[in-house]
């Protein structure tokens, strides 16, 4: 199944409020859950820098990484930035069938 990786940026609305941040964090899950139930979550952080929070989880297909990227936009995010990846291996393997 795809691997996808996801950076968040909150609103400054959510970001600054600290006492409903687990709250609202449960709220996006369950809409999450309940839109995209195959979405398998590999990893969840929360970041210093110029992004909130970065997602890793298994999709089905690309339509499910949208669907999670717009569900984290209507709850609060101002940025979504999503990205599908391989893992080494099979990146190697590619590279294999590549002439330089």
């Amino acid at each position: 199944m795809p691997v996808f990786i996801m950076l968040t940026k909150m609103t400054p609305e959510v970001s600054s409020d600290l006492k409903r941040r687990e709250i609202i964090g449960k709220e996006w899950m369950k809409k999450v859950k309940e839109k995209c139930p195959d979405v398998e979550w590999l990893a969840h952080y929360a970041l210093l820098g110029r992004y909130d929070f970065l997602d890793v989880y298994f999709a089905e297909e690309e339509e499910t990484a949208f669907k999670v990227s717009m569900i984290s936009r209507a709850n609060g995010a101002l940025e979504v930035e999503t990205w599908p990846a391989v893992e080494w291996k099979k990146f190697i393997d590619f590279t294999k069938d590549i002439e330089s």
